[in-house]
This record gives structure tokens, sequence and C-alpha cells, in this order.
């Protein structure tokens, strides 16, 4: 085969690269968060593709037992909540009052789903309940905190998920450092399996080995 038809194949695989823009279950609670989100102009709501990955994740986990470090106005929760059995439960932890009160307001209905506004560092260092299928930390407690006790926290076979680990707009200077080193440690941990995915806002995974 010529160089030339090398090159008009290869930039017809490009044209070909599965297109994930279209975004299919999204949890009518979400749509209303997301409004409200706008409404008071919460500037740090978390990116769809993530939320889709926590759904697909958390519906692998029948009667699972889940907990989300960093509540926020509750985006990221409406997709784990949607991916979520009956006889599933969830924790999510957020130190800010304003925000736990309307995350509150759209799962208080729902008693597989528990909100509790405290410090996640507190929380962290006081939990004495069983382990978890899956962990998202997207706060600074059990993430660039309190990371080995939040680790411990996990099952084998567990699931543990952050985001936001590639640059942002408003990392502050210095941060990247951070990043570097969180992923450091993970890469280290000889009891999880790892994987990193540059997508959405910069994915970690990390299972525990049975």
């Amino acid at each position: 085969m010529s160089l030339p038809n090398n090159l008009g194949m290869l930039k017809a695989l490009c044209y070909l690269k599965m297109k994930d823009s279209k975004i299919t279950g999204i949890p009518k609670t979400y749509s209303e968060i997301e409004r409200k989100s706008n409404e008071i102009g919460f500037t740090m709501p978390s990116d769809i593709y993530v939320g889709t990955l926590l759904k697909t994740l958390v519906s692998s986990k029948p009667k699972g037992h889940f907990l989300e470090l960093g509540t926020g106005i509750g985006l990221s929760l409406s997709w784990m909540v949607d991916g979520m059995d009956a006889e599933s439960k969830i924790t999510s932890i957020d130190n800010d009052p304003k925000l736990v009160a309307i995350a509150k307001s759209y799962f208080e209905q729902d008693k597989r789903v528990k909100i509790i506004g405290m410090d996640g560092t507190e929380w962290i260092k006081n939990y004495s309940g069983k382990a978890f299928d899956l962990i998202f930390a997207d706060a600074w407690p059990g993430k660039y905190s309190e990371i080995e006790e939040t680790l411990d926290l996990i099952k084998p076979g567990g699931i543990y998920i952050i985001d936001d680990m590639s640059v942002q707009p408003n990392w502050p200077d210095g941060h990247q450092e951070i990043v570097d080193q969180l992923i450091g440690y993970l890469e280290n941990r000889k009891d999880f399996n790892l994987t990193k995915m540059n997508w959405s806002t910069g994915i970690i995974i990390a299972t525990k080995k049975c």
C-alpha cells in the first residue's frame, strides 16, 4: 500500500473514533439539581461524564454499600443513586451546611441515602462501620489527606475512584505537585490495581485486590 493511502486510512480512522458526547440515562434528579446549581451560581459542579461512570460502576455492585466524600450540591450523588438497586445504601459527606441542605432536599425521601454535614477528616477518623464496595472521593479528605485510612475502608474487590487528576483552571500554585504525589502514592500501593484515565477531568480507578 502506498504512503498516501496509509495517510488516508489514518485520517479515516480519526473520524471513526467513538462519539461520547451523547449522554444517555440522565437521572431526573440530576437535571433538577443542575438547574438549582445554575440558579445559585455554584461554581464547582462535577463533570457529567464522571456521573455516567459512577452510575455504571455502582450498578455493578448489587446490595452495595457506597461512600461519597464531597457531596457538593448532589450532582454526582444523583448518578450514583440512580445506579443503585433497592437494597443498596450510600452515605455522602460534606462540610458546607448550605450545600448539604440543598442536597438533602432532593434525597430526603430516599431511605437508601444518608447525607451527613460534617468535616470529612473527622468523619473518616471516627467511622467504625462496615467496609464499602465503592468510595468516590471528591474532596480533600479521602483524597489528599486521610488517604490511607480511606483505602482501608474499601472491601476486597471494592473500588476507589477520584477525579480532577488532570490540570484544572482553578488549581492554585503548587497543586500539581500535590496531585503528582497522590498519583505516586497510589501507584506504589501493592494491594490495589490501578487505571489512570486521561478522560473527563482526569480519572483514577483503583480496585482492592482480593
